[in-house]
């Protein structure tokens, strides 16, 4: 099938390559205006949280991500000067659509003041440059103007200038690492062509998609990252298998274009829909937030599918015979001589060693992993950022001189039911109760109540208690102030039936990022595991190895999440490397590593097996089978695993931490994956198993609608204590 589709491809090969030069115009256009539809807010319908920011945005006019906060260092002229400023920030106020400057506030050396807006995050973000601008106006330029709006303003153009340099970085290493592999010639253009057509198609649907949903800040260089190296990845495997398929000197360029993908095509198709299923599973978990970064991440590689099956042969039918033209040697093709190369040699090895090979690998990934016992998460971090930015200045003064948690207080909101029921005695004394009883805790610095506004809306009915935190809205301890108000001190207080008691905030918010994030983590582990090998199942027709291959990306990502917490929290490395010392890595990194790491895991795994299963197909016994797919297909894993590293290092080389996070883990992931456990453990795990690893029953393959696989008798190349030794012949 895939044959007769590759050739109705070339013959229609100049509306494929114009179709996709207008998706790629269209995906740059897009990508220009993409920053100002994207956020990065945590809200997660159907909480606590998000029921109080609806009631403090709806009676209050004020809503928790859309809460500016200007802070003014005091002078000398403390007096004249702070009057000044509240006149300013009062007209600063009204150059936002519903702002409104709250009372003055002090702290050691500095005075602040809130400028309330009922705008969402992405909306109030826009008019940071107006409150700026209205302060520089007023001549108050040291003021500093902050808060979750400003904070996003001031990243979204270092993410940009992020994005520039990172792909500097992966591009370079991309092309330096083609020309290795297939020679200075136009066949290096194609993987690139591809990634660029890829990944600017991808941002054209992101772009549609964010005017109806949210899309988080991080997209475009998730997108445009991670899709080249994982477009640069298919199409390599694609120009490997042709250069293959053109030394046979019989075929012609379309014979042999034919040939390629459907072989490497049908790999390819695999392979996608592999990190496709990994990606998907995100989706299904109940916060926008990280369903919008699966909704960018399965459009990765569903488009590098397409784009590889249809772009890369068309270019391959116009540059023909000259693929092969180059002026030096190539590291990819026959002249490389497969069968004697280093990853034939590490094959011979292993297979003739598995257990010892087999216990080395283990012992590096429990090494590796062990650190991940010392994980925590933190839902968003406000201190890992660029420190020369405005916003990032003025958190600092608060966080020194008023307190980490001023900024982000907790808002416990009572809604009493009926119009002025928040002053009725009942609710007022329940209301008193909690607010003593919060202020109690260790980790609270004030509650601030009252009976009028701020604290009470027009209506009466609703009424809301501010408390203010001594940690960061995300750390521990905030977290478990949470919890502890809601499951304990509320109920204690004894509100009236009628009454209902909602805790907002940054720290509420947080917590239920985190609570919905991870309450699903164990059905998205399920889910990927059992799609996971239902896939494999088919692809290689095997009871054992498709259980194989999910056991090792367990261990794959296990190995990855030590590591980061080795750099990270640890700080291993870090200095040296320009990474952040964090005590918590961000919520949705480590979800986006598992489900971005397992369908890479299989990627490497459907390259390998594929062609193993090509060699036992056509006769040969299971050591040999592992020696011709480990010979055949490791170089080109290795090139793919550069490439992608490449692309990652362009995530590490940026300015926020989460980001730098995640290109981390998933770099290490990835160089492990391609290394210790394909080159090592899969291998010598397969040699074990022998005959087994190739057995599918006759009902089993009924099912999944393959061709049965019956256990055949020992031969010659399955595992003993003593196996004989491996045959060197190609075949």
């Amino acid at each position: 099938m895939l044959e007769a589709f590759t050739r109705a491809v070339i013959r229609r090969r100049v509306v494929v390559v114009i179709l996709w030069a207008l998706l790629a115009v269209g995906g740059l256009v897009s990508s220009t205006r993409l920053p100002g539809l994207l956020s990065t807010s945590l809200a997660v319908p159907g909480t606590s949280s998000e029921e109080a920011n609806a009631i403090l945005t709806r009676h209050f006019g004020e809503n928790t991500e859309g809460t500016f906060t200007v802070v003014l260092p005091e002078t000398k002229a403390a007096p004249a000067t702070v009057t000044a400023f509240h006149r300013t920030l009062v007209a600063a106020a009204r150059s936002v659509p519903t702002g409104r400057a709250s009372a003055l506030q002090r702290g050691d050396g500095i005075v602040y003041g809130d400028i309330g807006t009922s705008l969402d995050l992405q909306q109030a973000a826009s008019y940071t440059a107006a409150i700026r601008n209205a302060l520089h106006a007023a001549r108050v330029p040291d003021a500093y103007v902050t808060g979750p709006p400003a904070l996003q303003d001031d990243i979204t153009p270092v993410l940009a200038s992020d994005l520039r340099a990172g792909e500097i970085i992966a591009v370079i290493a991309a092309v330096l690492l083609l020309s290795f592999a297939l020679g200075v010639s136009a066949a290096a253009l194609v993987p690139l062509v591809v990634a660029l057509c890829t990944t600017t198609a991808a941002l054209a649907v992101i772009y549609g998609l964010a005017h109806w949903f949210l899309m988080v800040l991080y997209i475009p260089n998730l997108v445009r990252l991670i899709g080249l190296g994982l477009a640069v990845d298919y199409s390599l495997l694609i120009l490997s298998r042709f250069k293959e398929e053109l030394a046979h000197g019989s075929r012609t360029v379309r014979d042999a274009i034919a040939s390629t993908l459907s072989t490497s095509g049908r790999t390819v198709l695999v392979s996608g829909v592999a990190v496709g299923v990994g990606l998907s599973v995100l989706l299904i978990v109940p916060v926008p937030f990280v369903r919008s970064l699966g909704v960018a991440g399965l459009l990765v590689p569903i488009l590098s599918v397409v784009a590889a099956l249809t772009l890369a042969p068309a270019l391959l039918s116009y540059l023909g015979d000259a693929v092969t033209h180059h002026p030096g040697r190539y590291w990819l093709g026959a002249r490389a001589g497969p069968a004697n190369g280093s990853w034939a040699r590490t094959a011979r090895l292993v297979v003739r060693r598995p257990l010892l090979s087999l216990a080395g690998a283990l012992a590096v990934l429990v090494a590796a992993a062990i650190p991940a016992a010392w994980l925590q998460l933190t839902p968003a971090s406000v201190t890992a950022i660029p420190h020369n930015l405005e916003s990032a200045r003025g958190l600092a003064l608060m966080r020194d001189r008023a307190g980490p948690g001023v900024l982000t207080p907790i808002e416990i909101v009572v809604d009493s039911g009926v119009p002025a029921g928040a002053v009725a005695p009942a609710v007022s004394a329940a209301t008193l109760r909690l607010a003593h009883e919060v202020l109690a805790q260790p980790d609270v610095f004030v509650v601030a109540i009252g009976s009028r506004p701020p604290y009470v809306d027009a209506s009466g009915r609703y009424g809301r208690a501010i408390v203010v935190e001594r940690d960061d809205f995300g750390a521990g301890a905030s977290q478990r102030l949470v919890q502890h108000i809601r499951s304990q001190l509320v109920p204690a207080a004894r509100f009236p039936a009628r009454a209902r008691v909602y805790l907002g905030g940054a720290a509420a918010q947080g917590a239920d990022f985190l609570a919905r994030t991870y309450g699903t983590f164990p059905w998205v582990v399920l889910l990927v595991a059992a799609s996971a090998y239902v896939l494999l199942l088919r692809a290689f027709r095997s009871l054992l190895l498709p259980l194989m291959a999910v056991a090792l990306d367990a261990l794959s990502v296990a190995a990855s999440y030590g590591l980061t917490v080795l750099f990270f929290r640890f700080g291993v490395g870090a200095g040296s490397f320009g990474l952040y010392h964090v005590s918590q890595l961000e919520g949705w990194v480590p979800l986006f590593m598992f489900a971005m790491l397992f369908g890479l895991s299989m990627d490497y795994e459907v390259f390998f097996v594929s062609r193993m299963r090509e060699s036992r197909d056509k006769g040969s016994d299971t050591q040999t089978a592992i020696v011709d797919g480990m010979s055949q297909t490791g170089r080109v894993v290795t090139v793919a695993a550069l490439v992608m590293v490449g692309a990652l290092a362009g995530l590490v080389a940026g300015r926020i931490a989460a980001l730098q996070e995640l290109g981390t883990g998933l770099a290490l992931g990835v160089l492990i994956d391609a290394t210790v456990v394909r080159g090592l453990l899969m291998p010598s795990l397969m040699a074990v198993a022998g005959r087994w690893n190739w057995w599918l029953p006759p009902a089993v393959a009924h099912l999944v609608h393959v061709e049965a696989s019956p256990l055949a008798g020992r031969q010659r190349g399955d595992f003993t204590m003593t196996p004989e030794p491996v045959s060197t012949s190609r075949r």
